[in-house]
């Protein structure tokens, strides 16, 4: 069966990437006429806590509810024995609650089980570091043991610490994992009796981590984001920003400092779909602002923080901070700018170098509210702007025009947005399949002198089949984004929306990334964000389909760039017709000993629309091997539903 596959695969390879022998269209890229440049910002990722995207998914910590902030304390844990909240004389001011567990004889044991999120995975011969702030009340001395449980209730890993003294201390042990369940338990305990022991913020986490950090990211996850080569990382939302309430908008102050004493925020996704509801859904801001900007660095994208303008959301509450109240939230962007870029011997500054990173994070941008919208949105944004360009002038501020891609709202904000004034106007748009292929010129037309553009959110989204990652969706999404590279004088960045979902806790869907406790998996749409990330190129080329450029004719999407530090043409054409399609690619302005040396063929394609990868089977992904050439043209079948990159080698001086 395999070499039947492999088989079956070249011929398909073949069929997409040989010579053509039927009537074919012509599209000519003039490659000595380099037009746009096209940003290194251009495709990014938006990165938003919904669908249990941060804790319980990219942030490594396994126990859930580590601290007991929980309204219902208990949430996530189960006691056992004598075991009470407690928040007299805490750890942490800004979490105060602690469990006292005493041993009293009752059941031999006490102490509690945490469940994780929906469970806790773990991997047969995989480290795990637990960490406990404990005391003895009365200055002796306890023992703690530490358990892994499997789903069958048995616990073959165990471990011991002794807690001495009656003053809070932090407490670590390393447990090896000797099997393999993506619903284990952690289980901590007063083995001896007469004993009591004090403990807060217990935590579990995996040793390999992202970076090997201790307050670490999901390995394969944040692999899989830096996989996407992305120039832009937008964080924390998304509504996130807005809270269903203003008391649950993000706040970026309480998510750094000590990772113990940062507060629990409400997830404004808990109740937001009533047929979806998650009430142990929270933010613990483990995976803080610092953490953000970290992450930034690491996979090497601008950092694009969003802070809120004083607006909750506006679907929900309609809460409005007064505009003579607004000096403490415009105070928290111009501390977020210092946090991010300030020296060390300013307030911000020194605390960033005090959580290990003295250089500054060079951030160059900043968003002021999410989706909001209406003059009560403009008037806040406007003194936002203000204040902002009087402190820092050399920092881009995003504005927003709306939920929608159209309509009021939309047609509203975007003369607002330049008469305020700012760099780019982040444009939103979930929409159906066949959206995203009649709007493949939208930009065209645009004003090339107003601000810029930021599609901040995106997705496919196929109602037909239950807003599934499918094929049909992600072919859209590359039929569209050849418009978005081709106006890269206007489009100056691009992010997909959402990016993560836990297959067994997720509000909304499509998204770009499902993972469970124990794996991940791509789908197509994330395969055709990589493909453009890792291939944008420097500089458009023009690139005309009988006279136009190819903007769906004939079911034809195409756009070309030229790679500066290869030299390389890159050419991406998308057929979203059911039958192939002969397409002769001519190369005006090459010189005359100039010549196509050699190309390779990056594609995805699947007959079936509705066709999905699932967890251990992602069988819609990029596949790439060289073509034949023939001096300054190239000649192609194009396979149907297909969606193909070409990065063409030339020779010869001009």
């Amino acid at each position: 069966m395999k070499s039947h596959i492999c088989a079956l695969t070249a011929v398909m390879a073949a069929w997409l990437c040989t010579p053509a022998t039927a009537q074919t269209y012509t599209m000519v890229v003039n490659v000595d006429q380099p037009g746009a440049t096209i940003q290194p910002t251009m495709y990014g990722v938006f990165f938003e806590d919904i669908n249990f995207g941060a804790d319980g998914g990219l942030y490594a910590e396994l126990v859930k509810n580590r601290s007991f902030e929980f309204p219902q304390p208990f949430v996530g844990w189960t006691p056992f024995g004598n075991v009470t909240v407690m928040d007299e004389n805490p750890a942490f001011d800004r979490n105060p609650h602690y469990v006292r567990i005493v041993n009293d004889g009752r059941l031999l044991r006490a102490g509690l089980d945490n469940e994780g999120y929906r469970g806790i995975g773990l991997k047969n011969g995989k480290e795990y570091r637990f960490t406990v702030h404990a005391r003895v009340p009365d200055g002796k001395q306890a023992k703690v043991a530490i358990e892994l449980v499997n789903s069958a209730g048995e616990n073959p890993v165990k471990g011991e610490i002794t807690v001495t003294g009656n003053e809070w201390t932090k407490y670590s042990l390393v447990l090896k994992s000797n099997f393999t369940d993506a619903h284990s338990r952690l289980r901590v305990l007063l083995p001896d009796k007469g004993t009591t022991i004090d403990m807060d913020h217990i935590s579990l986490f995996p040793v390999d981590t992202w970076k090997n950090r201790e307050n670490g990211l999901r390995a394969d996850l944040a692999q899989a984001i830096y996989d996407l080569n992305p120039g832009v990382f937008r964080f924390p939302g998304g509504c996130i920003i807005e809270g269903n309430s203003l008391a649950t908008h993000y706040q970026w102050k309480n998510s750094v400092g000590d990772v113990e004493n940062r507060p629990l925020n409400e997830n404004r996704w808990n109740y937001t779909f009533k047929h979806k509801a998650f009430p142990d859904y929270f933010q613990s801001l483990g995976m803080g602002f610092y953490e953000y900007f970290l992450f930034s660095e690491d996979i090497g994208a601008e950092p694009l923080p969003v802070v809120s303008c004083g607006l909750s959301c506006q679907y929900e509450s309609n809460e409005v901070v007064p505009l003579d109240q607004l000096d403490p939230y415009i105070q928290d962007a111009l501390d977020l700018i210092e946090f991010a870029n300030g020296d060390t011997t300013t307030t911000w500054g020194k605390l960033r170098a005090q959580m290990g990173h003295p250089e500054p994070f060079n951030l160059k941008m900043i968003g002021v509210g999410n989706e909001q919208w209406d003059k009560v949105y403009v008037e806040r944004l406007e003194i936002f702007t203000k204040a902002i360009r009087e402190k820092y002038p050399e920092i881009k501020i995003i504005g927003s025009s709306g939920p929608e891609a159209d309509g009021d709202k939309f047609n509203y904000l975007w003369p607002e947005m330049k008469r305020v004034g700012v760099d780019l106007v982040d444009e939103h748009y979930y929409k159906e399949p066949a959206w995203f292929l009649a709007n493949a010129g939208r930009y065209d037309s645009y004003d090339r002198k107003g601000p810029k553009v930021f599609a901040g959110e995106y997705a496919s989204h196929d109602h037909s089949a239950a807003k599934h990652n499918n094929w049909r969706a992600a072919l859209s999404e590359a039929a569209f984004m050849t418009g978005l590279e081709r106006n890269a004088d206007v489009v100056l960045m691009a992010t997909y929306a959402p990016l993560l979902a836990h297959f067994d806790a997720w509000q909304w869907n499509p998204d770009m990334i499902w993972f469970d406790n124990m794996q991940l998996m791509r789908t197509p749409s994330y395969y055709v964000q990589q493909m453009y990330g890792l291939n944008a190129g420097s500089r458009v080329l023009p690139l005309m389909m009988e006279g136009k450029p190819a903007t769906g004719q004939d079911n034809l999407y195409a756009t070309a760039s030229i790679d500066d530090n290869t030299g390389e043409i890159i050419l991406k054409i998308v057929n979203t017709g059911d039958k192939a399609s002969a397409v002769s690619i001519s190369l005006d302005g090459l010189g005359k000993k100039q010549k196509i040396a050699s190309a390779t063929c990056t594609y995805m394609q699947n007959d079936n629309l509705l066709a999905e990868n699932s967890l251990g089977n992602e069988s819609i992904i990029p596949r790439t091997r060289p073509i034949d050439v023939a001096d300054k043209q190239l000649s192609l079948n194009l396979q149907p539903f297909s969606f193909g990159i070409y990065r063409l080698k030339i020779s010869g001086k001009k």
